[in-house]
């Protein structure tokens, strides 16, 4: 039985990667998936086929604990769930404040201020952007906002996946070396094994040749040569809006506070989107984006307007992946050292005794997290090892799983968002993208490991 949900779990992940050869939605394959990974665990854990282990590494066996097992085995299937629900209210929260700020035409103020027509000049900029902004308000909003931005700089389809994929590499790349940047260096942050300043200090340098050797080499290919068409028109029809300016600096505003808000109250990032939401819509109910503006239009600018541009099959998609992974982590599939562990973290403890090389471990944990989500290899990682805070351990962590997502459009939030967004094929990124952000990777890993092991030795 446990090779059943291996099994559901790789025959739905070369569906997904098969979308567009099957003609099937991935958020198909995704949503049934976790639904059938989650049902025959519960039939199996029940019927005394196999045990579950939670995130608090209780093992829980329906043959000898009953009643009190069946609780554990709900408990564990809450706590995934509103882990889940954390990321996607959060994406929900951010994806509203950008089409609200969309609607009242907020982005062709930052249109305008890219004055190049340039695309070699162009990329950089994007990217130098994306790589910044990612840290402070997170590399999955920052390449919402960004690939929303794209959508008006270029309107040749083809040139602007060539744009969002490289928005991909650079911000997964700049939310590595910040706290709050990706998913996972918050997690490291969380549990203390990583300081804001020891993570901005040992990472930076490396994320920075991550995002800069990829945008190099793509620099001089064909595509990014010459000159794109700029429609002066809707720049035009942006001045008219009088709410356009307010509705911009108060959206990346109200998101660039959430993390703020963490600071000082200590709750999860989606308590602060959820204000981040709350204030904006506010403001939208009772802006005039226009001189004659009225009852009959205020529709047009709603936020509940906003809500239905929001791609909401995007993000079942992203709730049937994290779910199925979810059940993964939570079946017990051997033991090691005499203890019960989930098939992720066995997955894990099987790589450090193949491969002695820990540094060598943490790349492959980079690669696989373009494959598996980094959330869970991670949180496996955490329970490996027990290095002190700041160690070299930590922050090469933190740079593989920030980075390595790069290397698949699934493999990171940032790259799950663009694939929503512009509707970025699979086998293209993987043919046209993946070997630039490998190149990216292991350079950048280089010159960690230069510094760490080489020139600044230290535990």
């Amino acid at each position: 039985m446990t090779s059943i949900v291996i099994l559901i779990f790789i025959i739905g992940y070369l569906s997904i990667t098969l979308e567009h050869p099957l003609k099937l939605d991935k958020t198909v394959p995704a949503l049934i998936m976790a639904a059938l990974i989650w049902a025959v665990l519960a039939v199996g854990f029940h019927a005394g086929w196999f045990n579950i282990i939670d995130t608090h590494e209780n093992v829980f066996s329906f043959l000898t604990g009953g009643e009190e097992a069946s609780h554990g085995f709900d408990n564990a299937l809450l706590h995934h769930l509103g882990k889940t629900a954390e990321i996607l209210v959060f994406l929900i929260g951010a994806m509203t404040i950008v089409e609200i700020i969309d609607l009242h035409r907020g982005f062709e103020v930052l249109k305008g201020a890219v004055k190049t027509k340039s695309k070699k000049r162009l990329l950089w900029i994007i990217g130098i952007i994306a790589f910044f902004l990612s840290a402070i308000i997170d590399n999955l909003t920052a390449t919402i906002v960004l690939i929303t931005l794209l959508r008006k700089l270029i309107h040749v389809r083809e040139e602007r996946l060539w744009y969002a994929a490289m928005v991909v590499i650079a911000a997964n790349a700049g939310g590595a070396w910040s706290p709050i940047g990706d998913v996972t260096t918050t997690m490291l942050w969380i549990a203390k094994n990583v300081t804001a300043a020891g993570l901005i200090e040992f990472v930076v340098l490396p994320a920075i040749v991550c995002f800069a050797v990829p945008f190099f080499i793509a620099s001089n290919m064909k595509v990014f040569k010459g000159e794109i068409s700029v429609d002066t028109k809707e720049d035009k029809i942006a001045e008219k809006l009088l709410s356009s300016k307010t509705m911009l600096f108060l959206g990346l505003g109200m998101i660039i506070s959430v993390p703020i808000f963490k600071t000082i109250t200590h709750l999860p990032p989606y308590i602060g989107m959820m204000l981040a939401l709350g204030v904006v819509w506010l403001v939208s109910e009772y802006i005039h984006p226009e001189e004659d503006f009225n009852a009959e239009r205020k529709h047009l600018y709603s936020a509940h307007k906003a809500l239905s541009r929001i791609e909401i099959s995007s993000i079942l998609f992203f709730l049937g992946i994290l779910m199925a992974v979810a059940g993964l982590e939570t079946l017990v599939y051997g033991a090691v050292n005499g203890v019960d562990v989930g098939t992720l973290r066995y997955l894990a403890e099987m790589l450090q005794m193949a491969i002695p090389n820990q540094d060598i471990v943490v790349m492959l944990l980079g690669v696989l997290s373009a494959i598996i989500d980094n959330v869970p290899l991670v949180a496996a990682s955490m329970g490996m090892y027990d290095s002190p805070t700041d160690s070299v351990l930590w922050h090469f962590i933190a740079y593989s799983a920030g980075t390595g997502g790069s290397m698949l459009i699934i493999g990171s939030a940032a790259g799950v968002a663009a694939m929503g967004m512009e509707k970025i094929d699979f086998i293209w990124y993987l043919k046209k993208v993946t070997w630039l952000a490998f190149l990216g990777f292991i350079a950048g890993a280089g010159v960690f490991l230069l510094f760490e092991r080489v020139l600044f030795p230290h535990v």
